[in-house]
């Protein structure tokens, strides 16, 4: 897992101090080596974080000069040595042991349609020497980011939004759809928008060319379609469904313990995380260090799940840490977490993430997470209801969005609230996905756009932050589909989740699978109070916040004034995520 960026110039050299600043600025995402390319009107840089074949042939940009092809890559490709194999039998030959390598000859053997046999995490972006195009690519569920920004005769990207703002030339002022859908979707923003006017990202599946004219072509490659079943599926019986997750599970995790580096695990306590450990237990894989992390209780909240975590800890035999964190460190940690989001993000998630990343990347380069299993299988507590959802729509709006329509015009500056354009998005969505029913057009748009741009997002940037590599197996795409052809009741029902907590019941105790739904707390930014409403106080307060007017200053008085008076439904501070999105403005000079 490395950082990326180029340029790409129609009618003049690139500027070659842009690429180095973007660069520069990804230095934490590849701390152990950098490269710059540059030819013609292609520039490429790259920062490496070395995972796979340590040695100097496996360095970025890669150019192979025999098929006239360059590339810098982020991410991994699990099954490149079977790939390799096969590219070999065709007569290829390689200067290095690692899968950069295998993109390259693969493009060069199938063409675009490489991407379809690569079973991993990529953004890359690949260089035709002799016809001059560029081809920029993203994996099927966005693990990884590829951001990119257009002026006048140019076309740049980047792995992060810092990186492309430390190039110049961006348009910085606030986009008021993306605006509303941070608001909205619990700050996640859908592709190819950002808050930022200037900014785009590639959405997941997706490939991009460009021609050096500037013209551009974008196909996606992959999608799945959530309640659409094959007719030898509605046989299958729970049994049946259940050998049939562990089995794809386990293939999952066995593909994300590929590394020339150790692997270890993120283990919340909870049922995804367990599972993982479980997996790798049974795949016989030594020495399994594992890391859970605890923080302050703030009244009835407890900080930490260490009782679970260890339970799993001493099941399997694991080398286990736990991370204590004081709320006077997660203070302090604030600014630096809110400087390592490419994008503004509202979960408490991300301090955590970014507290942990800081400590386990001191003992490990990789490790494996349990992202995705909620969405994927339905893990929360709003899914059952969809089951039988007469209005879809609106009863989604009233579970999932933070703020809707009405509460935003008390919050925002009148001239940058237009239409409800966020449940116009919802209302879109469902309409495309007519032939299924309620709860699985949520699970759709949940895994499809929520997810990428909360908790997959986060835990990039959060573990970037430090050089660790997240490898997140419920994210294996054939787990994805697997999980899409199954009946809705039996993942939705029984507390969520029903159908993985059978499966795991054959390998994980039934104490961590019964028990409590959990989630990575950090209890003093539920409820803002003492140095945190301080913090958040002294950001909304700014002469910065006052001059750009992007709140009206009343309901911001108001909010500072009861904190706990304005919670989302799912018990999340309004204010903090106002707070929170001035913050990351003012950090990032915005």
């Amino acid at each position: 897992m490395c950082g990326i960026c180029g340029e790409v110039r129609y009618s003049s050299p690139p500027l070659l101090h842009a690429l180095s600043r973007m660069n520069d600025a990804m230095q934490a995402r590849g701390p152990d080596a950098a490269g710059l390319y540059v030819q013609g009107g292609v520039a490429l840089g790259h920062r490496r974080l070395s995972i796979l074949d340590l040695s100097a042939a496996a360095q970025q940009p890669m150019i192979d000069a025999a098929f006239g092809l360059g590339i810098v890559f982020n991410g991994c490709i699990y099954n490149f040595r079977e790939l390799r194999t096969e590219l070999q039998a065709k007569g290829y030959r390689f200067f290095s042991d690692g899968d950069t390598e295998v993109i390259l000859k693969s493009y060069h053997a199938w063409g675009k349609g490489c991407v379809q046999r690569f079973k991993g995490m990529f953004a890359f972006a690949l260089w035709e020497r002799d016809s001059g195009r560029v081809v920029l690519a993203r994996d099927r569920l966005g693990i990884k980011p590829l951001y990119y920004a257009e002026g006048a005769g140019f076309f740049r990207f980047a792995s992060s939004m810092p990186a492309l703002l430390a190039a110049g030339d961006v348009d910085t002022s606030l986009d008021p759809t993306a605006l509303h859908h941070f608001f909205s979707f619990h700050a996640a923003v859908p592709a190819p928008r950002t808050i930022l006017n200037g900014v785009k990202k590639l959405a997941p599946a997706t490939l991009l060319t460009i021609d050096p004219d500037g013209t551009q072509h974008r196909e996606r490659y992959w999608s799945f379609n959530v309640g659409e079943q094959r007719p030898t599926d509605r046989a299958m019986s729970q049994e049946e469904w259940s050998d049939a997750l562990l089995d794809e599970m386990t293939v999952a995790v066995d593909r994300r313990r590929v590394a020339d580096v150790p692997v270890g695990v993120l283990l919340s306590g909870g049922l995804d995380s367990s599972l993982l450990v479980a997996l790798l237990s049974k795949l016989g894989h030594q020495d399994i260090r594992t890391f859970s992390i605890g923080f302050d209780a703030v009244d009835e909240h407890s900080g930490d799940e260490f009782r679970y975590s260890d339970i799993i800890a001493r099941t399997f035999g694991t080398d286990h840490e736990q991370i204590r964190i004081g709320g006077d460190r997660a203070l302090e940690a604030l600014p630096n977490a809110i400087a390592a989001m490419s994008e503004p993000m509202v979960s408490h998630d991300s301090v955590a993430f970014y507290l942990l990343s800081s400590e386990v990347a001191k003992r490990v380069k990789v490790v494996q997470s349990g992202q995705g299993a909620d969405e994927v299988f339905g893990g929360y507590s709003w899914y059952p209801g969809f089951l039988a959802a007469n209005d879809a729509v609106h009863q989604y709006q009233n579970a999932y969005f933070d703020w809707q329509h009405g509460d935003l015009r008390r919050l925002l500056a009148p001239d940058l609230l237009g239409d409800d354009v966020s449940l116009e998005l919802v209302e879109r969505f469902f309409a495309d996905h007519a032939g299924v029913s309620a709860v699985d057009k949520v699970l759709q748009i949940d895994t499809e756009i929520m997810m990428v741009d909360d908790p997959v997002k986060r835990v990039d940037n959060m573990t970037m932050a430090f050089g660790l590599e997240a490898r997140v197996p419920f994210l294996d795409h054939e787990v994805v589909e697997l999980a899409a052809r199954m009946p809705a009741e039996l993942k939705v029902t029984h507390g969520g989740k029903h159908i993985l907590k059978e499966a795991a019941r054959r390998c994980v105790p039934a104490e961590v699978i019964d028990r409590p739904k959990g989630y990575f707390p950090v209890p003093s930014l539920r409820y803002l109070r003492g140095p945190f409403l301080a913090y958040v106080r002294d950001v909304l307060s700014d002469e910065k916040a006052r001059s750009r007017g992007l709140y009206q200053r009343d309901f911001i008085d108001h909010m500072l004034q009861n904190p706990e008076a304005e919670m989302s439904p799912k018990g999340h501070s309004r204010l903090w995520q106002a707070g929170l999105l001035e913050a990351w403005l003012q950090t990032h000079g915005l």
